[in-house]
């Protein structure tokens, strides 16, 4: 991909260079906008919830850049021969949902036939460029606040075994169905500048390469972490997605583990479906925006702190 991270057009805030979560267009006016797209096969059995589900995490990414989203257009792979037009209905109304949720529209999109379903969205936002959440806006000194719990990846993997309860795939659903607007406004307002989310390269992936980015280390209070229940167990008992496993070999000569074992190793990898964001501020306002987002119903920690380096993650 190296060959194609070559964007010269001053026009362009943020492209490919910096691995960030979206594309960036500046229009010189104090306005930006976003661009991004995702999607996802299915999660859960439910049409509706995963249409939810993969229009949460398309728009994501917008939050995570600090933005407002616009406007979004429907992308669709569809089984033809196999499911039914019913059952795609209730995927969009799905998405239709969270949009409405989101403030943002849903003026078009393409499908086409194939064989395993997908869902998700390509989304416009818009962001003050003063005010934007970047991969490599880290500073050194400030505290980590990470939101939502880590597991999804895990808890995913045993509904495909069959092996989660209604209970745990219940907590998961709503974790995943969770806007980041919340956590995106309060970020942006307690001067944070730079923020991902945590998807699918899992916390120590996505925050080794904003650390690397931004020139920073950083260490990670482990006992901070909060993780969906049932996650924990699923991963001692082997039940890991092989994109965990991958995200684990590709940051592990980033990170200094101490004391910790594999099975602490492949939480802080699992791969995530519309996870939190995590994002550094200043250590003197880290506890105010904590209590801020757990007053409004966001689950928000402080589970680390940088410091001047080239992207090492040490876990305390």
């Amino acid at each position: 991909m190296s060959s194609l991270n070559k964007n010269e057009n001053p026009e362009i805030l943020v492209g490919l260079e910096t691995g960030d979560d979206a594309g960036v267009w500046d229009f010189g006016d104090g306005r930006a906008i976003i661009s991004t797209v995702d999607f996802i096969t299915p999660l859960v059995n439910d049409a509706r919830t995963w249409g939810r589900i993969a229009a949460a995490n398309s728009v994501s990414d917008v939050y995570a850049m600090g933005g407002k989203p616009l406007f979004a257009l429907n992308l669709v792979g569809w089984n033809n021969d196999e499911l039914s037009t019913e059952l795609l209905s209730e995927v969009l109304l799905g998405g239709s949902d969270i949009a409405a949720e989101a403030g943002m529209a849903i003026i078009g999109g393409h499908s086409i036939s194939d064989p395993e379903p997908k869902y998700g969205m390509a989304v416009t936002g818009e962001v003050n460029p003063e005010r934007m959440l970047t991969n490599t806006g880290l500073k050194e000194g400030q505290d980590l606040i990470l939101t939502k719990p880590l597991g999804i990846g895990m808890i995913t993997t045993a509904i495909k075994a069959g092996v989660a309860s209604d209970e745990v795939i219940g907590n998961a659903v709503d974790s995943m169905v969770q806007l980041n607007d919340v956590a995106s406004r309060v970020a942006v307002a307690a001067g944070a500048t730079g923020a991902t989310d945590v998807t699918g390269f899992g916390l120590l992936g996505h925050l080794g390469k904003m650390a690397a980015a931004s020139g920073m280390d950083t260490v990670l209070h482990v006992e901070n972490i909060s993780f969906i229940s049932g996650a924990r167990d699923f991963a001692s008992d082997g039940v890991v997605p092989g994109g965990t496993r991958r995200n684990l070999s590709w940051i592990t000569d980033q990170v200094d583990a101490g004391s910790f074992g594999e099975v602490d190793l492949l939480l802080l990898a699992d791969a995530q479906t519309s996870g939190g964001l995590v994002f550094g501020v200043g250590k003197d306002k880290s506890a105010d925006v904590c209590a801020e987002l757990l007053s409004e119903n966001v689950s928000a920690a402080i589970v680390g702190e940088t410091l001047a380096g080239d992207g090492k993650i040490s876990l305390r």
